[in-house]
């Protein structure tokens, strides 16, 4: 009897069926207060700002746990088998194609506007009384600073492949680096610009366009952070490594997104 309840307990498939996590849907709330917040404060409401950094340091709390929970799962308990993490990749894929779908809707935005300027802004783009930021100053750095950010992250994960650990930790702290100074260029710039989210269909499409390619770069930065600890920790192998393949791939894809900001927004939006 009790060898036949062990057997019925042995898992005799691949694939890892996850136990139920609280973190979903608290993210979930998290998110929701974030987004709520996130108007009030836009709308100059009292204590938004405030209710807006504790939403997302509730948020980067449940990110932190529930990060936790799928590096004991892959790196502590086994369950990323190869299927399992075959279907990590796809379901990554998929989530860039949501993200790449998320920011055509802000570019249409923008060109909708500047195409055909209409009779209320002056049917001129840039609206008349916009100073527009000189794409050849700080954005052209900061292009450069992300495509150079861009080669660290692809040696880093090269490094990894041939097992060559010092370089890949190297490549990889230069990575994290590069993305902070991005991130300190881009918060210059917002504090120096003469016109803001409110001035306008300009200030509205460039302050979205671009704050949230922001946010997405301290997205990435935090998840390469994590892989950076866990690349120390010897938590990152020659053939398993799939956490920091996926941080890789966003990577790449805000380094992609930056090129059409700079290109439409900054140069050609700009002038």
């Amino acid at each position: 009897m009790l060898l036949s309840h062990v057997s019925k307990n042995v898992q005799r498939h691949p694939f890892h069926l996850v136990d139920p996590s609280p973190w979903p849907f608290i993210a979930s709330l998290c998110a929701f207060s974030c987004t709520i917040s996130g108007v009030l404060y836009m709308h100059a409401y009292i204590n938004g700002s405030y209710l807006l950094f504790v939403s997302f340091v509730f948020l980067l709390l449940v990110m932190f746990v529930w990060w936790r929970d799928v590096v004991r799962e892959s790196t502590l308990e086994g369950h990323h088998t190869g299927i399992v993490q075959r279907g990590l990749r796809y379901g990554v894929i998929l989530f860039i194609v949501s993200e790449i779908l998320f920011f055509f809707a802000f570019f249409w935005a923008f060109f909708h506007s500047s195409l055909a300027p209409t009779i209320e802004i002056g049917t001129i783009w840039p609206p008349k009384g916009i100073a527009v930021l000189d794409p050849w100053e700080i954005p052209f750095l900061n292009t450069l600073i992300l495509l150079l950010s861009g080669c660290t992250v692809t040696w880093s994960h090269h490094a990894i492949v041939s097992n060559l650990r010092m370089q890949a930790i190297t490549s990889l702290f230069l990575t994290i680096i590069l993305a902070i100074i991005f991130t300190m260029f881009q918060a210059y710039e917002y504090n120096m610009a003469d016109f803001r989210l409110s001035d306008g269909i300009y200030g509205s499409t460039f302050y979205m366009a671009t704050g949230f390619h922001g946010f997405h770069v301290l997205i990435g930065t935090i998840s390469l952070g994590i892989c950076f600890v866990r690349l120390i920790n010897y938590q990152l192998t020659q053939e398993h490594h799939f956490g920091f393949e996926s941080s890789a791939w966003y990577w790449h894809f805000v380094d992609v997104v930056w090129l059409f900001l700079f290109v439409s927004i900054y140069w050609w939006g700009g002038s």
